[in-house]
């Protein structure tokens, strides 16, 4: 064992230590990765849909703002002296 190799024949758990401490982080830290990632997927898709939204919003106070308008430029060419 001291020239790095391990040693054929018997059990390999006599030679490989198993350190279940650092198995349990490593599955925690998959784990931990898996659900950041699906957060950020979903906090994608929120944005989208907050720009969809926000697009409609802007598209609607246009169309209102549109409608005052011609209503009044209308009021005034009705209210024209002839």
């Amino acid at each position: 064992m001291s020239d790095g190799k391990a040693q054929t024949g018997g059990s390999r758990f006599l030679y490989e230590s198993f350190d279940a401490a650092s198995a349990r982080i490593e599955a925690n830290e998959r784990i931990a990765k898996l659900q950041f990632d699906t957060m950020y997927q979903r906090l994608g898709r929120i944005e989208t849909l907050i720009e969809r939204l926000e697009k409609r919003l802007w598209l609607m106070v246009y169309g209102v703002v549109g409608v005052i308008l011609s209503q009044g430029i209308a009021s005034l060419i009705d209210t024209a002296p002839k």
